[in-house]
């Protein structure tokens, strides 16, 4: 049974961190909206499946680690217990509280919620699948937001429930023996965190010759040395061919540069080789919008889709595939909706990856300079030679600035270590600004703090840090 359901000046199909702002600022701005969304309240998978439980159990995995740490200070604490039960619960908890809160802001800006899955019917109408019902909502304005799933490749696609993508591994069926993560991507670390401190033995393999591809190798490096720490095994330059159960265990093939092929056994198995943006069986063959061959939809730099009305943000809208991305690109889009001048065009996106250390950055990188022939002077600030980092007994950790030759305009910022999710704020805020190197020395930072270590990278380039000598390179 189809029923029409009033008309609506704007319509957003996903509620997730690209959905429910768009949704919300839609309402401040005084239009009609209508946000639809196959979960009971607003979140997406960033709040239900993604970032949030995620943060959530790597904090538990954090305490877990650093009390073993303690006793390098002196302090031993007897072997800590672990409720798998409590833990769901308290993980739970948090998404729900989340998620709950975003459900009554919608309801207090008058955002008219659908629950059900979304489909275009035409340009100016979406049908609203719900159990037996179907919704015709007719709109003036679109906004896509559909996010992202996790990609399985085929030679790894086996119905077993011993095999898991990463919402899977959310929901901590089980602390398995043996656990192999397919990927040595931020998903794969993170989550092969969480099972490393809870107990598992954690072999991750990586296809390429580094962890975290794409990230600057100093900065992966003092990841990787405290990482081979955790986990039980890292295998780079390694590729899994193929997975089979056999009784209770998964039965992988791993081939690699030194051997031909191996066969191991596991309890349980994660993929985690990344994420395809949900841009299928959304209704956009006969309208157009374009979507590329690897499932992004074509945008303008105010998100708008070849479909004049049809904007389209986050995941789904092209890499980075970033939450807070997402977020800014709402408020461009539906900016561009109002008839205000916006534009996507930001001169940083942080990106974190929340293993512990911490690796952070944003703006230009080395490596990306490097592969674009860019000029640029790095100044590298080691954590060995900061106060708290000392105090913290975390002297690992590294901070450096990408500068511009002569102008010193600070391009990009990379960061290692514990908080570095919190430093990058700065750094990030400084290459939008477009300061310079002397803007971030003469910017009195308090002691003794982790932040002084930007003010300090800055200080070392130009030869005046009291607590380092070292040279700058171009």
């Amino acid at each position: 049974m189809t029923t029409e359901a009033a008309k609506t000046r704007l319509i957003v199909l996903g509620a997730g961190p690209g959905g429910y702002p768009a949704a919300f600022l839609g309402a401040e701005l005084g239009m009609d909206v209508t946000l639809v969304d196959t979960a009971e309240n607003p979140g997406g998978v960033c709040l239900y499946r993604g970032c949030i439980p995620s943060k959530t159990l790597l904090n538990v995995a954090h305490i877990l680690e650093t009390a073993e740490s303690a006793e390098h200070f002196g302090i031993v604490f007897q072997e800590p217990e672990v409720d798998l039960d409590r833990l769901r619960d308290w993980k739970n908890e948090v998404v729900k509280k989340m998620t709950g809160g975003l459900g009554q802001l919608s309801r207090a800006r008058k955002v008219n919620y659908i629950q059900g899955r979304g489909r275009f019917a035409d340009a100016h109408t979406l049908r609203v699948a719900n159990d037996s019902e179907l919704t015709d909502v007719s709109f003036d304005y679109a906004v896509i937001a559909t996010g992202s799933v996790p990609a399985i490749p085929s030679p790894l696609r086996l119905e077993s429930d011993r095999v898991w993508d990463s919402t899977d591994a959310l929901e901590i069926p089980e602390v398995p023996n043996r656990l192999l993560v397919v990927g040595g991507g931020y998903i794969g670390l993170e989550m092969g965190s969480v099972y490393a401190a809870l107990g598992s033995d954690v072999t991750v393999v990586e296809m390429t010759g580094t962890l975290l591809p794409g990230a600057d190798r100093d900065l992966v490096a003092i990841l990787e040395k405290r990482v081979t720490e955790q986990l039980h095994e890292v295998m780079l330059h390694t590729t899994v061919v193929g997975l089979e159960e056999q009784g209770d265990v998964i039965r992988a093939t791993l081939s690699s540069a030194e051997t031909e092929s191996e066969e191991r056994e596991f309890d349980r198995v994660l993929i985690a080789v990344g994420r395809r943006p949900n841009s299928a069986d959304l209704g956009l063959d006969d309208l157009g919008v374009v979507v590329n061959e690897r499932g992004f939809i074509e945008t303008d730099v105010q998100r708008r889709t070849g479909e004049p009305n049809i904007f389209a943000i986050g995941d789904v809208a092209g890499e980075p595939m970033l939450a807070h991305k997402a977020t800014h690109e709402a408020r461009t889009a539906v900016e561009a909706i109002a008839g205000q001048p916006s534009a996507f065009d930001p001169a940083a996106i942080p990106a974190v990856v929340f293993t512990d250390p911490e690796v952070a950055w944003t703006g230009l990188t080395e490596t990306e300079a490097q592969t674009r022939g860019i000029d640029i002077e790095v100044s590298k600030f080691p954590w060995s030679a900061s106060g708290r980092g000392t105090t913290v007994g975390r002297n690992d950790g590294v901070t450096k600035l990408i500068l511009e030759p002569g102008t010193t305009r600070v391009l990009g910022v990379g960061i290692a270590g514990p908080g570095a999710g919190e430093l990058i704020a700065e750094a990030t805020l400084a290459v939008e600004m477009g300061a310079r190197a002397d803007d971030l020395r003469l910017t009195i930072h308090a002691h003794p703090t982790l932040s002084e270590t930007v003010m300090e990278a800055a200080e070392l380039f130009f030869n005046t840090s009291p607590h380092y000598i070292g040279r700058r390179r171009r």
